[in-house]
């Protein structure tokens, strides 16, 4: 992590922090009667809450198992389907453009990113990799299941790399959202343009390594662990670097035998980290 991308999530775990302060400020104060102000938006990160009954993680038997495709059984109650009109409603909503590529393709980068978030956004990606949540480690963990996603589409040819636009552009609306409410809201289309050159930094270097282990494990360990610079992990961040670095070349692998129907549709998941069971150890 470079010291201009330090600085820049510095000042917004700065603005966040200050902004929790001043909530629990005005939480200390609220025996007192107060006038109905407009509500400050919360912090992004999520609220995880410790458990002390987790089952401990042996991160050297994780992400070793074959890869397999990450599509949703047809079963499954976790499907996005496209809802099916007749008749007069189906006209109406086809005059509307409803089905039209554009609009669908809109639906389907929510469900693409759908899937995004709710990998970044729960407790056991940030448990099973002993990660802070922190903003920039849930920036970092965007971009790089954004990358995975990206680089599926990418093998689709030219239709999947449209679609990937789409869901680019669901992706910077959700991140404003996400910097508005960490409390960035002077200058913060000058922070976006910074944090878009990142995402644009990290693909192209994610690109590069995945074809080298070594490669790959530093960019994981600069862009998503080290805050000081360094440029390799230290000997007590190894194994959670090392761990994710198998999970997302197992991803990666995941998702290219996904079909294009499932990956499209956004009817795909990736490998659920809530079981912290130990995976088949490689051979």
């Amino acid at each position: 992590m470079s010291p201009r991308w330090s600085r820049i999530f510095s000042h917004i775990s700065r603005i966040s922090n200050l902004q929790r302060s001043s909530e629990l400020v005005r939480g200390d104060l609220s025996v007192f009667p107060l006038r109905n102000y407009a509500k400050v938006a919360a912090a992004v990160e999520p609220n995880f809450k410790s458990d002390t009954n987790k089952p401990e993680v042996n991160l050297n038997k994780m992400f070793w198992s074959k890869p397999c495709s990450l599509a949703l059984a047809t079963d499954s109650p976790n499907r996005i389907e496209d809802p099916q009109y007749e008749g007069v409603k189906r006209f109406i909503l086809k005059l509307m453009l409803f089905y039209s590529k554009q609009s669908q393709f809109i639906r389907w980068a929510n469900a693409i990113y759908h899937r995004v978030i709710y990998q970044v956004d729960r407790p056991a990606i940030y448990d099973v990799f002993s990660l802070e949540q922190t903003f920039k480690t849930t920036f970092s963990l965007l971009v790089l299941h954004m990358w995975l996603c990206l680089r599926r589409l990418k093998e689709e040819g030219k239709e999947g790399v449209e679609l990937g636009q789409y869901l680019y552009e669901i992706y910077n609306h959700d991140l404003e959202l996400r910097v508005s409410k960490a409390g960035v809201n002077l200058l913060l289309s000058k922070w976006m343009k910074e944090l878009e050159k990142i995402f644009y930094g990290n693909i192209v270097a994610y690109d590069a390594a995945m074809g080298k282990q070594d490669d790959l494990q530093n960019v994981i360990w600069r862009n998503v662990f080290s805050d000081d610079g360094a440029s390799k992990p230290s000997e007590g961040a190894l194994l959670p670097v090392q761990a994710l670095t198998r999970y997302i070349r197992r991803e990666a692998s995941c998702l290219s035998l996904t079909d294009k129907e499932a990956i499209f549709s956004g009817n795909f998941m990736f490998t659920s980290l809530e079981d912290t069971g130990p995976d088949t150890p490689k051979k």
